[in-house]
């Protein structure tokens, strides 16, 4: 598997949630002919947010650019599927996947902490249960400094606000775990990101990122087998011989050829 470099927590939740409905708004208006950079500037002064607070806008165009435009064809590909009409269902998991991709802290909350507490068969999450993990990677050297108690509690308690957004839990006060349902498609345009790094079927059949579905091994099979048979993608397993085919080379022409099967 592609060897990963030991995680250093970042603090940046503190600044910014899921931002489901801000990110569709930006999706919605954005210029495929322009550059992202172009892009940004006319959404900071058009103020297409309706954010009073210009620091606020800063914060928000900053974080998605993190999160969506540091690899371009991921941000375009979501702009493709906004734009044609795609559900909701479709891109919600996408924004929280690529969002978690982003952010290694979230992500990393998720796939080390959520998903075995899932497995143990519990369905609550009390916020103390991800502060006493954050606390761990603190004293584990693992954080960009040595976060004080407030950082701690914000950055808990804003991963789990988001975590809440993308519907990874559920509950206002008490929240309890609820896998994010994954569409096919969705789950095929995941597959050929992990594809193009890992270049292994079996490393993508096995990737530690379906845990942010809550997803084992099988569950990730079944899925192949469900997109196979609807001609999204082309899977084939023999012992730990894993071959998958796409029917186009990048995510943006994919998410045109998803659009396009699913009129």
């Amino acid at each position: 598997m592609t060897e990963t470099p030991e995680p250093t927590y970042t603090s940046r939740i503190i600044k910014a949630t899921a931002l489901i409905p801000d990110t569709m708004v930006l999706l919605s208006e954005w210029d495929l002919d322009d550059s992202v950079a172009e892009n940004l500037d006319r959404a900071r002064r058009e103020n297409i947010f309706g954010k009073a607070s210009r620091k606020r806008v800063e914060d928000i165009l900053r974080i998605f650019r993190q999160r969506y435009f540091d690899d371009p064809d991921v941000g375009t590909a979501l702009v493709t599927l906004a734009q044609g009409g795609a559900p909701a269902q479709w891109i919600d998991p996408l924004f929280y996947f690529f969002s978690a991709q982003n952010d290694r802290t979230l992500r990393d909350l998720v796939v080390e902490v959520l998903y075995p507490r899932h497995l143990a068969g519990h369905a609550d999450l009390p916020i103390g249960y991800v502060e006493r993990a954050i606390r761990n990677w603190v004293a584990e050297g693992k954080t960009t400094t040595r976060w004080s108690e407030n950082t701690i509690l914000r950055v808990a308690q804003n991963s789990v606000a988001a975590l809440r957004d993308f519907g990874v839990l559920q509950g206002a006060v008490n929240k309890r775990l609820t896998p994010i349902y994954l569409p096919t498609p969705a789950f095929a345009l995941i597959a050929l990101w992990l594809q193009q790094r890992e270049c292994s079927g079996d490393r993508v059949l096995h990737s530690d990122d379906w845990k942010l579905f809550f997803l084992p091994v099988e569950g990730v099979e079944r899925m192949f087998i469900e997109a196979h048979q609807e001609h999204l993608l082309t899977y084939y397993a023999a012992g730990s011989v894993v071959r998958i085919e796409f029917p186009a080379a990048d995510l943006t022409e994919y998410a045109h050829v998803l659009l396009e099967r699913a009129r």
